[in-house]
């Protein structure tokens, strides 16, 4: 009964992402056909990156519950945590947020909204799956240290991604970048972003984390 349980608690939890990716990707469409003005296609590219570490997060998840070993699941992971600045990412695009002649500027923060909202949930749900690995593996402080670890480099990606238009696949196809790391540490806004999206992202985290924690029996 338990495993039935989670398994209707997996499905509906999909069903629910799924729901609000297609949600978001409706908006697009909907102000395009108003205004036939192609501004926000970008954000259905964005929250496809997004569903990537949570899709490899379930993978890890899925593994390690069928036996895998721990050595098995580390290239996993650290492909995880290199896509997992996309998640957060497209709470930034509110930087092209601007009046239009043709579109209410309220709608256009919900167009952004909405997968922005959508992106963070898979973010911190496949935070919730590796971190729950981490602690089944390590114990419980070794699961937070990984946990708050992968916050604050998810928001330095975010960091990379919007200021310097680095990529997550850049790593792997262009190593080079990783050389100009130094001068990038040395910049002010890079280390003010950071703190700052690192302070938003874990308290964020730690109120989804509560959540998820929550036995609803008791009383």
């Amino acid at each position: 009964m338990p495993d039935r349980d989670a398994s209707r608690r997996r499905r509906a939890i999909y069903a629910a992402l799924a729901l609000l990716s297609l949600f978001s990707v409706a908006l697009v469409w909907a102000r395009y056909a108003y205004s036939q003005e192609p501004r926000f296609g970008w954000v259905i590219w964005n929250l496809f990156l997004a569903w990537i570490p949570f899709g490899l997060a379930v993978v890890v998840y899925d593994r390690h519950r069928a036996g895998t070993r721990a050595a098995m699941l580390l290239p996993l992971g650290a492909l995880w945590l290199l896509f997992l600045p996309n998640a957060p990412y497209i709470v930034t695009d509110f930087k092209h947020l601007s009046p239009s002649a043709g579109v209410p500027l309220w709608f256009d923060i919900v167009v952004i909204a909405a997968p922005a909202w959508t992106g963070m949930l898979l973010g911190f749900l496949s935070l919730f799956l590796v971190q729950a690995v981490v602690r089944e593996l390590a114990g419980r402080a070794a699961g937070w240290l990984v946990a708050l670890g992968a916050l604050g480099l998810a928001s330095f990606g975010v960091y990379l991604g919007r200021v310097l238009r680095w990529n997550s696949w850049d790593v792997l196809t262009d190593p080079g970048l990783l050389a100009q790391l130094d001068g990038v540490l040395n910049d002010p806004r890079a280390v003010a972003m950071t703190i700052l999206l690192s302070g938003f992202l874990t308290l964020s985290y730690l109120v989804l984390y509560a959540f998820m924690r929550l036995d609803l029996r008791d009383r």
